[in-house]
This record gives C-alpha cells, structure tokens and sequence, in this order.
C-alpha cells in the first residue's frame, strides 16, 4: 500500500545537503540538520575586533548638537511641569506668606516671591540656562573629538569587540 501518513520518503545514499541521509526515518529536513557525532551543538559566534581611530569632529559636533537641543528642551518642560505641581499643591503662597511677614516693615511691603517666582520669569531663566548648556555642550564634545583624535594618534584608539549571535 503506501507509507503511513505524515511519512516522506528518504533516501539512504546519504547524498543530502546536510550531509548524512535520515535512513528511511521518515524525518524530512529536519533529519538532514542533525550534526554527527563530535560535532559542535552550541550556536558558534562570530567575533570583530574593530578600532576606533578616529572621530570626526563635524559628525561629534551634528550630534552633541542635536542632544544637548532635546535635553535643553526636556528640562524647560520639566522645570513648567514642577512649577505648576508647586503652584497647585500652594507651595509659594505659603513660603511668600511667611516670607512677606519676615521682610515686612511697619510702613508695609515685604518681598512678594509670588511675583519673584512667577512661571514666565522661571521659564525665561531655564530657557537661558539650557540655551548655554547647549552652546557649551556642543563646543565641549567637538573640543573632546579633538583631543580624542590627538591621543588616538599616540595610543592606537579605543579597541571594540562585536560579536553576532546566530
């Protein structure tokens, strides 16, 4: 009659591409991929040992840029973001009460930290504050190209293994 079914005929000239036949085991492929004795069974990895000689100092500059920009706009959001949480939970009128009470005098008016602490003049100075980490960031990581470069010269680079999983 014929194989049962689910069985594929094999050939047992051992003439296949994995090499060894499956002797009429009925295992297709599968068979086929089976490593013979003494042979490795653990996935082998492929290893580069690369050197990193030299970092261009425009490509350095592009990038800094780039992430001092966004980090530059995280903390503007998160300096609006913690004002306003501050703001709703009433810590500055409570510290401005207890402050206008210490510096006022008897003819009246005291430091009003509410007007100090106003949210545009925070954002303002924040503003400033991350538009000179971004200038100094950039110049900061060009300069550190720089330098990279010089030294890279004298020791060789920065030595990186890479290994690909199979």
């Amino acid at each position: 009659m014929g194989a049962p079914a689910g069985a594929t005929a094999a050939t047992s000239s051992g003439t296949g591409t994995g090499g060894g036949g499956t002797m009429g085991l009925g295992l297709g492929n599968a068979a086929r991929r089976v490593p013979r004795t003494g042979a490795r069974t653990v996935p082998r990895t492929r290893k580069a040992r690369l050197r990193v000689a030299k970092a261009d100092p425009w490509s350095v500059m592009k990038v800094s840029f780039l992430l001092s920009i966004a980090l530059g706009v995280c903390t503007v959001v998160a300096a609006a973001v913690l004002w306003m949480v501050m703001d709703a939970m009433g810590v500055f009128s409570a510290l401005g009460d207890t402050i206008s009470e210490a510096t006022s005098s008897d003819e009246g008016g005291g430091f009003d930290l509410e007007t100090f602490l106003s949210l545009p003049r925070v954002l303002l100075f924040t503003s400033v504050v991350a538009l000179i980490d971004v200038v100094l960031a950039t110049a900061l990581a060009t300069l550190g190209a720089f330098i990279y470069n010089l030294s890279a010269g004298f020791v060789g680079g920065v030595e990186v293994t890479l290994a690909e999983d199979e």
